[in-house]
């Protein structure tokens, strides 16, 4: 499994409204592709921002494709992240999975 891993940050007073626009937008679009095992929206507000890493899990880097194009190290926004995002990576990172439950 690969977990696709991006980085953004909004205003603290847009986190929440962000948060559901992620959801709707690239989450779900994401999660209806085949090969994706799941998605996990992570959020921190520290001061006046709102930090977020999203994490897209698929099976392999051939089923990225589908969700991010010929590119896969390239970012996928939507047209109204403008009006929120402050900072933003342009890049992704790819990580292979590793799963240890705890007993």
């Amino acid at each position: 499994m690969i977990a696709r891993v991006w980085r953004g940050a909004t205003r603290a007073e847009d986190a929440d409204r962000y948060a559901a626009y992620v959801e709707t937008t690239g989450l779900e679009s994401a999660r209806a592709l085949p090969g994706n095992r799941g998605t996990l929206i992570l959020r921190r507000v520290d001061g006046d921002r709102a930090e977020f890493e999203t994490i897209i899990l698929f099976d392999s880097l051939g089923d990225i494709h589908a969700f991010a194009g010929d590119d896969i190290e390239t970012a996928v926004f939507y047209p109204e992240d403008d009006e929120y995002l402050v900072d933003r990576d342009m890049v992704v990172r790819h990580f292979e999975v590793d799963v240890h439950v705890g007993s």
